[in-house]
């Protein structure tokens, strides 16, 4: 590829670089996206479990089937291991073919018309008349930093950094099975997930299962082995090898930084800190907040007036989730959840954690 003149250079190609990108190449505007790796379906740091809400996301319209894999309910376990299932009526998620996920997404980026360069990465940006210049890239008008929780974009421009983080380690098993593949099952537990929790969950390829802890100094990795050690008979996963792929990242968990805009810069998805501090799901918030900031650019570029940052919606304010996130940070012990598993009270408040609204119980089999 040779350097360009761009409206847009969008550094990051995950979800919230992408949904970005599409909404600016929708409004007829060039744009670039660039990505320190050559495959987007390589060196994954994301679970790649989707919300009811976000495969209603444009970008997903014509998603082939064989890439995701629905799943209607959450087993709730407690840290002694007795559980609830949760569900609310049509409601459900979504595991991936991640790799294939992230691959497929990019073909359509191209579709739309968007300029992708892969095996290229930001390190600096030079000021010109009307934006910035990348060397090896091109101009541009405007800069968006969509390119994760260490966002390089951030660092550079001296805009808000993400200081609260969970650190997530997630071991994939091909070809394997779970006794309830229709159930996503989350753990509690302050011993194997403190500030998290764990996950496990059956996938088009195979079962993924995780844990994501708050990020401390000195504080050692997630152990996964030995988690899935301890609960992997109870979902019936027979664990006789080695994970087929091991993924590991760092998740946003104190809400959005600022400034978030800057001079013709842009902070979008996690390098903006748009991400829920208690469920840590960025993916739906990414989508929204990246096709949020393209919206804005193609607007800003059409009246020649830079967007600010109160302009850019779809960023909530999450006031109950943080203070949720503070209580699991410095008040999270075991026995409260193994004895209220059961009560109303706790039961309402996972339902409105994971389904946004009050679901039911589950039919007796």
């Amino acid at each position: 590829m040779h350097n360009g003149n761009h409206d847009v250079i969008v550094v990051g190609a995950g979800f919230a670089g992408l949904a970005c990108a599409h909404e600016i190449a929708k409004a007829g505007r060039r744009v670039c996206v660039i990505d320190r790796k050559r495959d987007l379906g390589g060196r994954l740091h994301t679970t790649g479990i989707l919300v009811e809400e976000a495969l209603a996301n444009p970008l997903f319209t014509d998603l082939p089937a064989g890439i995701h894999h629905s799943v209607s309910s959450v087993k709730l376990y407690a840290p002694g291991l007795e559980s609830i299932e949760l569900t609310a009526p049509g409601y459900r998620f979504h595991t991936t073919d991640t790799p294939a996920l992230m691959r497929w997404l990019g073909e359509q980026a191209v579709t739309a018309g968007v300029d992708m360069r892969l095996g290229c990465a930001f390190r600096e940006a030079q000021a010109t008349a009307h934006g910035w210049h990348l060397p090896g890239v091109g101009q541009c008008r405007y800069l968006v930093g969509a390119d994760g929780a260490r966002s390089r974009v951030a660092a550079y421009f001296e805009l808000g950094r993400v200081r609260d983080l969970l650190h997530g380690v997630e071991y994939e098993y091909d070809g394997a099975g779970l006794r309830r593949p229709d159930a996503l099952h989350c753990f509690i537990s302050r011993r194997w997930a403190p500030g998290y929790i764990g996950w496990i969950a059956q996938t088009p390829r195979g079962v993924q299962a995780g844990l994501a802890q708050r990020l401390r100094p000195g504080a050692p990795p997630p152990d996964v082995a030995a988690f899935l050690a301890h609960v992997a008979p109870l979902v019936g996963l027979s664990i006789v090898r080695k994970p087929d792929s091991i993924r590991a990242g760092l998740i946003p968990c104190g809400g959005p930084v600022r400034p978030r805009v800057g001079r013709h810069v842009l902070l979008a998805g996690d390098a903006a800190g748009v991400v829920s501090p208690v469920t840590a799901g960025g993916i739906h918030s990414g989508l929204r907040h990246g096709a949020e900031v393209g919206r804005a650019l193609g607007q800003a570029l059409d009246s020649g007036i830079p967007p600010q940052a109160s302009s850019i919606r779809a960023i909530p304010a999450w006031r109950r989730k943080r203070a949720l996130r503070w209580a699991f940070d410095h008040l999270q012990w075991d026995w409260p959840f193994d004895l209220l598993l059961k009560s109303p009270p706790l039961r309402r408040m996972a339902e409105q954690i994971y389904f946004h609204r009050r679901g039911r119980a589950p039919s007796s089999p």
